[in-house]
């Protein structure tokens, strides 16, 4: 069967060759299996390895967390309708109370609290912008939770590429994944 799939590789012909491959943001696990050993294959091979973003910048990763804050001083209560941020922060509360029966004994095994996974993903939500609390709410599903702690495609390949000691980069600024989500109007979002 590995051969019928489409694999998300494209080769650029050149010596030594070129290859571009479309990741997803999902946890690792759910896709590895079926991701065709020629995408495999060209990644063991490669010396240098560019991602979307360096996910294992602690940069990036603080620069990402900064663009999704609102202006100084406001809050979501000020940016949102008032029935949508009540229906908000009851869904939030309902997901709260949930949370411990959405986790794995494997991540319990793991030292993982649901109370610290909750804080992890939706901490300080009352300060994001519209658009990334609705992507944080997307993500705070049963699905979702039980698989918290396993990498996302990207990074597990970027933890791989740094344990395999290869060269890696980005060939994205955070800025411009911020900017355009950003600058999405409420009616968009």
């Amino acid at each position: 069967q590995q051969s019928k799939l489409n694999s998300f590789l494209w080769t650029i012909k050149r010596d030594p060759p070129s290859y571009f491959f479309g990741t997803i943001h999902v946890p690792y696990t759910r896709v590895w299996e079926f991701i065709p050993e020629n995408s495999k294959k060209a990644f063991q091979q490669s010396h240098i390895v560019y991602f979307e973003l360096d996910l294992t910048d602690p940069y990036t990763i603080s620069a990402l967390t900064s663009c999704q804050l609102l202006p100084q001083g406001e809050n979501l209560q000020d940016v949102l309708p008032r029935d949508i941020y009540h229906r908000l922060k009851q869904h939030l509360e309902y997901v709260k109370l949930m949370m411990p029966s959405w986790m794995t004994p494997d991540q319990r095994g793991k030292g993982l609290y649901a109370d610290y996974l909750f804080n992890a993903i939706a901490g300080n939500w009352e300060r994001k912008r519209p658009v990334w609390v609705m992507l944080m709410v997307n993500s705070l599903t049963e699905v979702d939770i039980k698989s918290r702690g396993v990498p996302v495609l990207d990074l597990y390949l970027a933890q791989e590429a740094e344990r395999l000691r290869k060269q890696t980069g980005a060939v994205e600024k955070v800025e411009e994944q911020c900017h355009p989500l950003n600058g999405l109007n409420f009616s968009q979002v």
